[in-house]
């Protein structure tokens, strides 16, 4: 297997030994709101080192030497608003999640609208493995091994006309299996987008799954964005439709909290959140805070997407 970081093809043995990878594989296939924005639970940040109990210790690391958070630790501490606005619960508030069949709409500016279903998606497209940080607006981050491969394969399939210029994405919505969309404060269904030249970007990733298995419900199966370089809330999970437009589309975070959640969401230590500084982090499981790094850390990668812009006005 091939692991992919920073827009590269690195050998896993060069990242880890070939016995701690294919140990750590074998080892997982064996173990089995915001009432008002101010007083965000989710958004309030971390203070002090996230400790959550894990069974084994990562062995996979980033192209900074960051290890990668255990599956039992991505698993167990995430955001999913439309099941709970908690973190550690929501694999039990999204038990009853289905998630076959799935399929996902392809539509808008484009010259060959589809529908696709999840087992042409996993059958058509080579999955790789791609080690990623994952920075939250919240101030906690972690490195997590997805699996997947580049949105831009499935843009390239619908063949972009020429006016489009922002990508538009849709969580399903399904308030009977997911408690928390029953709320009619939030804008639901959660909806995100990035301009198509980000889309477009290599590091831009339709995730299927962690270590080499499918994402489970609470880390938004069966299929998912991520999105490196932006706060984690970039990354839509359990995408139904993905729309071309001429138009920047409406985002839930921003729609909801338009002065603390901008459109572009670039990680910059530099832009503090109105209640924050954004310039230090909390890695999952390791003991003191780090600096944040500008796109978190991928800046070599995209940091020509946004030449000539305001990154502070354009957060």
């Amino acid at each position: 297997m091939k692991i992919f970081t920073k827009g590269q093809n690195i050998p896993s043995s060069e990242i880890t030994s070939e016995n701690e990878y294919l140990s750590r594989r074998k080892f997982l296939k064996n173990t089995a709101v915001l009432a008002a924005v101010s007083t965000l639970a989710a958004c309030i940040p971390e203070q002090k080192p996230i400790s959550i109990p894990a069974s084994s210790q990562p062995v996979l690391k980033d192209e900074l030497g960051n290890p990668a958070a255990s599956y039992e630790e991505i698993n167990s501490f995430n955001n999913y608003y439309e099941f709970s606005t908690g973190k550690e619960n929501i694999g039990e508030f999204s038990k009853n999640f289905v998630t076959d069949p799935w399929t996902i709409d392809v539509d808008g500016l484009v010259n060959n609208p589809f529908r696709i279903g999840l087992e042409d998606i996993l059958a058509k497209y080579t999955r790789e493995e791609r080690i990623y940080r994952l920075r939250c607006v919240e101030r906690w981050s972690m490195v997590i091994p997805w699996e997947g491969f580049s949105l831009s394969e499935i843009l390239q399939k619908a063949e972009p006309k020429s006016e489009a210029k922002f990508v538009a994405f849709q969580t399903i919505f399904r308030p009977e299996q997911m408690p928390n969309q029953t709320s009619t404060y939030f804008p639901w269904p959660y909806l995100e987008g990035l301009r198509l030249d980000e889309a477009m970007h290599e590091l831009t990733t339709l995730a299927t799954g962690i270590y080499g298995k499918p994402l489970e419900a609470q880390t938004g199966a069966p299929i998912r964005l991520v999105v490196p370089w932006k706060y984690g809330y970039k990354s839509i999970k359990s995408i139904v439709r993905i729309t071309l437009t001429d138009t920047q589309p409406p985002t839930f975070w921003n729609t909801l909290a338009p002065d603390e959640y901008g459109f572009y969401s670039n990680v910059n230590p530099e832009v503090s959140h109105p209640r924050w500084s954004q310039a230090t982090e909390q890695m999952t499981g390791v003991s003191g805070r780090k600096d944040t790094l500008l796109f978190n850390g991928y800046g070599e990668q995209v940091a020509d997407l946004y030449q000539g812009m305001d990154l502070k006005t354009n957060y």
